[in-house]
């Protein structure tokens, strides 16, 4: 009897959710890595970069190519895609997206092209190394209140 009560939008939601996790919670692991790697071993910085570059390609952006559709499917059966909550919420997805393209994937890669030079140069982080790297901090903590947001407005759901 109870499993005639989950809905397929159930399992949907169950899978928007999980992506959610998976894309954007090893994201807030990224600044304790980073200075853990820069405390005990900078040589490493070019392996987590990297590590990063492999998690944004194979983890983080198909996750929210998974969000996408199933936020597309919920929307489109139980909410409107004209509702402020959910059209922000893509707003912030698309924007993600965006700066997952045009900065993390090409910043992360030369982050650790630059660790990896420095390294075998001596060991010290170069000023454009550290350039890179406070570049990706500046739009990761961007991309954090965004996520941040659309957590808030996905459970508040405000106006709903």
């Amino acid at each position: 009897m109870l499993i005639t009560a989950i809905t397929f939008y159930d399992v949907v939601l169950t899978v928007h959710i999980l992506a959610v996790v998976v894309a954007f919670g090893v994201t807030f692991t990224y600044p304790v890595l980073d200075a853990y790697v820069r405390r005990t071993n900078a040589g490493d910085l070019a392996a987590l970069h990297r590590f990063q570059t492999v998690l944004t390609s194979r983890v983080i952006t198909p996750a929210m190519a998974v969000i996408l559709v199933a936020g597309l499917y919920m929307a489109t059966n139980r909410w409107s895609l004209s509702d402020p909550w959910i059209g922000a919420t893509f707003a912030i997805l698309i924007v993600l997206f965006g700066l997952v393209g045009a900065i993390f994937t090409p910043t992360e890669k030369r982050c650790a092209e630059l660790a990896a030079r420095d390294a075998a140069a001596g060991g010290g982080r170069s000023a454009e190394y550290e350039a890179q790297a406070r570049k990706l901090m500046m739009f990761g903590g961007l991309a954090y209140l965004l996520i941040v947001a659309a957590v808030f407005l996905m459970t508040a759901k405000p106006g709903a």
